[in-house]
């Protein structure tokens, strides 16, 4: 078609195979429009198209992602507020007819309509970071590094240490929004066995209040989702390796484990095990 519709935060380029979404940076717009940029998406990652009156005069037009077809909506598991649905484009009620036309063309060009047997609309872009309120969480698109706050993590997660985990040492992510209640992302080891609580688990970085926002930890989860599936099986056997430490960071975490053991939240025999564990990561 190669026609744009511009919308409110939003506008779509209709092409042959794609739609290219476009999301203003506007101070109304919402963050995560504003995070994602633009992205691409192919006709065949999309299952059908709605158009419905909104609110205040507006109508929507929407396009139904299908189910694993975008690593975003698959990781957002239904949890994303309407309002920052980036599959819909919220149009004046005056271009009705317009809207009506263009989601009249894009279903005739659609084939598929089942699950997809693979990603088809490309990742949130690496490096991405986000801060939880117990630990700082960054992912290269090879490994996934937990650093703790020593005001927020939980004593279990100090004694843990900070975490790295190789995307082939994981079989998925999960998400749990900030905007609903005990918020969390929780990375899932291929030999998991039984899962703590979120608080305690050196898997698992906690949202609250101002922490892990969606604009950040969402597109950061996607990520890793999308690595995960592509490192497949494969990817599991570069799961052992695990990156040398910076010696300051090894004397930093010395020193704060030796704080917990002053404090009593850490024994003589766990100080002495743990501290001999970083030493040998140098």
């Amino acid at each position: 078609m190669g026609d744009v519709l511009a919308g409110f935060h939003a506008a779509w380029e209709f092409g042959s195979d794609s739609v290219l979404i476009r999301f203003e940076r506007g101070i109304r717009t919402p963050k995560l429009f504003q995070a994602l940029g633009e992205r691409r998406i192919p006709l065949e990652a999309i299952a059908g198209v709605t158009l419905t009156r909104g609110k205040r005069g507006t109508v929507v037009l929407r396009a139904a992602p299908r189910p694993g077809a975008d690593p975003l909506m698959e990781t957002a598991a239904d949890q994303l507020k309407e309002g920052s649905d980036p599959y819909r484009l919220v149009l004046p009620a005056e271009q009705e007819t317009l809207a009506e036309y263009y989601a009249d063309e894009l279903r005739a060009r659609l084939t598929e309509s089942g699950p997809a047997e693979r990603f088809l609309v490309a990742a949130p872009e690496v490096p991405l970071q986000f801060k939880a309120y117990d630990g700082k969480a960054s992912f290269d698109g090879r490994s996934v590094s937990f650093r703790w706050s020593w005001t927020g993590a939980s004593s279990a997660k100090w004694k843990a240490g900070d975490q790295t985990f190789p995307v082939g040492a994981l079989s998925g992510v999960e998400w749990r929004s900030p905007e609903i209640f005990e918020g969390y992302l929780r990375l899932l080891p291929r030999d998991a066995g039984q899962q703590p609580q979120p608080d305690q688990d050196p898997a698992t970085v906690v949202f609250g209040l101002g922490y892990g926002p969606v604009h950040e930890s969402l597109p950061f989860a996607a990520a890793v989702l999308a690595a995960v599936r592509s490192a497949g099986p494969a990817g599991a056997a570069l799961a052992g390796a695990v990156p040398r430490r910076d010696p300051a960071d090894i004397a930093d975490r010395i020193r704060h484990l030796g704080e917990l053991h002053e404090a009593g939240l850490v024994t003589d025999e766990e100080f002495s095990a743990k501290k001999a564990e970083l030493l040998a990561e140098l």
